[in-house]
């Protein structure tokens, strides 16, 4: 029996109540949420220039070839073994999620360890908003309403980072982002009765922005 196999309908607890219709499913890209939430290429830079610093630093001493080799070498053996676990985690964080938007809310299963469903209503959606980062992918983070919070320990890495006293949220790394934020727009705007602002980020696009009465994060 594979992991999720109890699911009755693949990414949901449950079975959709009648009338609720699936609009989107799909996961991260492994290689951007490597990147983009565990670091790894930023971890790769460091730990490169520590070596390059290392070898100029004993060649600088009068080092001996052999001596220069092994003190470069082991900063970078350090680093593939800070960076090998993150990106294997990221691989599984990715093999284990999935999104999914329907006409009434947003669901998030995660969780390597312990699988997890996060069933994020429309109603408890205050603002959402969409961050791109090249090649298509990118992110839509979730602002909920006050009364409704969801741990970020819990959330991570499929939150907004740095947002801990309320934490937003975010179907992160998806491919096709734009196209994906427009699924949710278009969803927003229809079963969305009062106006929802959008979300302010660092060169995002709020999504529904064709519909500013509608807009979300």
């Amino acid at each position: 029996m594979r992991e999720h196999d109890h699911e009755p309908i693949p990414g949901l607890p449950e079975v959709l109540p009648a009338g609720e219709t699936i609009l989107w499913q799909g996961a991260p890209d492994r290689g951007a949420l490597a990147r983009r939430a565990l670091h790894v290429r930023t971890i790769g830079w460091y730990f490169a220039a520590l070596a390059a610093w290392r070898g100029l630093s004993l060649a600088s001493d009068g080092a001996a070839a052999g001596d220069i080799a092994a003190g470069a070498g082991l900063l970078l053996i350090l680093g593939a073994a800070a960076i090998i676990p993150l990106a294997l985690y990221a691989w599984a964080a990715a093999r284990s999620t999935l999104y999914t938007i329907t006409d009434r809310r947003v669901v998030i299963r995660a969780g390597v360890a312990l699988p997890m469903s996060f069933n994020i209503p429309f109603a408890a959606i205050e603002a959402a908003g969409l961050k791109l980062h090249g090649g298509g992918v990118g992110d839509i983070a979730l602002r909920l309403v006050p009364n409704q919070k969801i741990a970020y320990v819990l959330l991570w890495p499929h939150a907004r980072p740095w947002r801990f006293a309320r934490p937003e949220p975010m179907l992160r790394c998806i491919p096709e982002a734009e196209r994906v934020a427009q699924i949710l727009g278009r969803a927003l705007a229809a079963a969305t009765e009062a106006p929802v602002q959008p979300l302010e980020l660092p060169a995002d696009q709020p999504i529904g922005a064709e519909r500013p009465a509608a807009a979300m994060v």
